[in-house]
Formats: C-alpha cells, structure tokens, sequence
C-alpha cells in the first residue's frame, strides 16, 4: 500500500460564499475558508468544496449524511429552507421527499450549485 498522510473528497461550487452560507448555517456544519474553497467538517472526515467557473453540477449523490430518523431529519432541514427533491416512477418518493426503499430509506436535497446530497437511514 503506499504512504499517505490523510484523505478527503471534493467537489465543485459555482459560488463558495453562498455554498458557505447553506453548509454552515442551514446544515449546521462547521465550513472553514481555506485555498480559496470550504473544508466541511464532517462526524469523522472532512470534504473541500472547489470554486470552479465553469462548475456542472455532479448527476450523482455528492454527499450523504446518515441520520437515525428521517423524518425528523427532512422536517429540520425544510424548516431551514432545504428543499427535498421529488421523484417518480423506479425511485418515488412521498410527499416528503422521502423514498421508504427498498434498501435505505432516503431524501435528496440540492446545494445553491445544485450538487445532490441525501440524508439517510442506511439498512
């Protein structure tokens, strides 16, 4: 195995002070200025968050927070603004936002660069 001294993943913003704002203050997160970009401070790791002018958003989960209930969790974050996408079809989610599985039980949500985050009960 090779030597490291660490690890962390990243991804793109089209606006690092409004990415502050939503990480810090509608999650709650602790978002610390540094390279130009964000460290997140997460439970047991960190992501930095990229300025990027020519950012597209990811088509995938960029980042998952695990949470014991979601229903609590996906009222918190509305009441903070959040807005939990909503599907239909394969993957249809309630009228919360909140898909109830099979496998985790799941909400996803968009940052201001529209990246997608989730919050979920793993299974």
């Amino acid at each position: 195995m090779f030597n490291h001294t660490g690890s962390f993943s990243s991804f793109s913003v089209d606006d690092v002070p409004r990415a502050k704002q939503f990480y810090g203050d509608k999650l709650g997160l602790k978002a610390s200025e540094e390279m130009e970009g964000l460290r997140l401070q997460l439970d047991g790791g960190q992501v930095f968050v990229y300025p990027k002018t020519d950012h597209v958003p990811a088509t995938f989960t960029v980042l998952n927070f695990l949470v014991d209930d979601i229903d609590a969790a996906v009222d918190e974050l509305t009441s903070a603004g959040v807005r939990f996408e909503r599907y239909v079809g394969e993957i249809e989610t309630d009228e919360k936002g909140i898909f109830r599985g099979p496998g985790p039980t799941i909400a996803w949500f968009k940052d201001p660069a529209q990246n997608i985050l989730s919050v979920l009960v793993p299974t």
